[in-house]
């Protein structure tokens, strides 16, 4: 017979409870598993009468601007035209 108790990487004796708020307490083993730090964004939905929470990955500004200039120069040219030659000593 297959035990399915131990397949799931969660434990299932893992518990929280609704403040008075509405708050909850993520247990630190699924914080530290899913890298979720303070301050971290969660979206919050219901599924099948379940509450999911999903982490948010904030876009990395740098990545979504990385190649959108085209230019006809190389980073030298520009670096060159901008500050003058490089001095050799």
């Amino acid at each position: 017979m297959l035990d399915i108790s131990n397949m799931n990487s969660y434990h299932y004796d893992m518990k929280t409870r609704v403040s008075e708020r509405g708050q909850v307490t993520i247990p630190k083993k699924i914080r530290k598993r899913l890298g979720i730090r303070p301050g971290q964004v969660l979206e919050v939905d219901e599924e099948r009468g379940r509450v999911v929470m999903s982490k948010i990955v904030q876009e990395d500004v740098f990545e979504r601007l990385t190649g959108i200039l085209k230019l006809d120069k190389t980073t030298d040219e520009l670096i060159d035209e901008m500050r003058g030659p490089a001095e050799l000593p």
